[in-house]
């Protein structure tokens, strides 16, 4: 360890580990998943962790999508600060929706960079490639002391963009499918070759949520990966590192007792009000990946027509079965902690069994061969926040899912 003093980051502060901090998220985790698992007796390392180490539940960021919770657990700040609001985006500047993927949306830098100028070596493992570049911002890559890379995209990894040269031949895995549970599971594989071998003093391991998206807690399929999660778990706690499991969000089911997808389509809605396409509707959880989604999710924002009366449409649409939210930007800046120049005119949430689309003919759901599962709203903002060693949280408030690197790093100091 060559990390002389703690590490200030975004005005947090963070210890200097004496072992490995970890944080693990596992995309899509509602708590009801673990809970299940371990009834089962699928998860015998985490059920002795649980009551040996501490254990507590968190908050995620709204929205409740993987890019901004990512990004603030990568950051230990909300999206206001970091400027990931989402996984999509419109710019109202060059008139485009655009994926939130690119580094030039980031907005401050992150823990790994702070960690990695301070002397220390850092790994960061990714399930699905589109994290990779925002979460290995500004970092040096080398293969002596910061890595980053993906499973989707392993095969061509290289020293220069990644730190490591063929992360799948090192591993020894093939590269998997990305829509699959195996995505997570070289995550996590690479994530021990990595403690045994590399020994990085901060390592952030984050997978996909195709299993979550498809299957209830308790299903076999569900069950299987979290009996699979569990073997690596043991294994990184065996080899003393300090770890912090939690989620970037929840997941619910979101479709009618016939399986159908329950959906209020809000564009159709403020078409039939104002006018073809004199709204525009965004959703958030849109991202290269909508094949178990079909990008609907539970948070919607919408830029509305010069002259329009706000406070009529939020009326209105409040006034819409299955619409739990509807306030303003101003109001959602306050509320959810949200750049203000990254959101609309209004935002909207929508109730636990619901999503929210653009237009129906805009959403491709053919490849939905299961009961829509889905997340983005304050349903699914309840995450688990598991730590494998005591740590004394005192009177701390309601934990934060991007507190993950404080406690990781503070278990990892004692």
């Amino acid at each position: 360890m060559t990390i002389q003093a703690p590490i200030v980051a975004n005005g947090r502060t963070y210890p200097v580990p004496k072992t490995t901090a970890i944080a693990i998220c596992l995309d899509g985790c509602e708590p009801a998943y673990l809970d299940e698992a371990i009834r089962v007796g699928l998860m015998p390392n985490l059920e002795r962790i649980k009551a040996t180490g501490t254990v507590r539940f968190a908050n995620s960021v709204i929205p409740s999508f993987t890019n901004p919770n990512n990004l603030s657990i990568a950051t230990g700040r909300p999206p206001a600060v970091h400027g990931i609001c989402g996984n999509y985006l419109y710019e109202p500047e060059t008139g485009k929706e655009v994926m939130m993927n690119d580094v030039r949306f980031l907005r401050a830098p992150t823990i790994f960079k702070k960690f990695y100028d301070a002397g220390a070596k850092v790994a960061i493992v990714t399930a699905k490639d589109k994290l990779r570049a925002l979460l290995g911002a500004e970092l040096e890559f080398d293969a002596d002391r910061a890595m980053c890379f993906s499973a989707e995209r392993s095969d061509i990894a290289n020293v220069t963009e990644h730190g490591i040269d063929n992360a799948s031949a090192w591993l020894g895995m093939d590269v998997p499918e990305v829509y699959s549970a195996e995505l997570s599971e070289f995550v996590f594989a690479a994530g021990v070759k990595l403690l045994a071998e590399w020994k990085p003093d901060v390592m952030y391991l984050t997978t996909t949520d195709f299993v979550q998206h498809k299957y209830a807690p308790g299903i076999k399929e569900a069950n299987d990966f979290y009996e699979m999660f569990d073997k690596y778990l043991g294994q990184l706690d065996e080899m003393g590192a300090a770890i912090v499991v939690t989620a970037d969000h929840g997941m619910k089911p979101k479709h009618h007792a016939d399986g159908s997808p329950s959906v209020i389509y809000i564009q159709d809605t403020l078409d039939e009000w104002l006018g073809e396409a004199a709204a525009r509707v965004i959703l958030p959880i849109t991202d290269p990946y909508v094949v178990h989604h079909g990008a609907l999710g539970s948070f919607a924002t919408a830029y509305l027509p010069e002259g329009a009366d706000r406070a009529d449409i939020l009326k209105r649409l409040s006034e819409i079965d299955g619409i739990e939210t509807a306030i303003t930007r101003e109001e959602a800046v306050e509320l959810f902690e949200l750049p203000a120049d990254r959101i609309g005119d209004i935002v909207l949430t929508s109730g636990e069994n619901i999503t929210i689309g653009t237009s129906e003919h805009r959403h491709d759901l053919a490849a939905l061969n299961e009961p829509l599962r889905s997340h983005g709203g304050l349903h699914e903002q309840r995450v688990p926040f598991i730590v494998n060693r005591v740590i004394d949280l005192g009177d701390a408030p309601e934990l934060r899912n991007f507190d993950a690197f404080f406690y990781a790093t503070t278990a990892a100091a004692l």
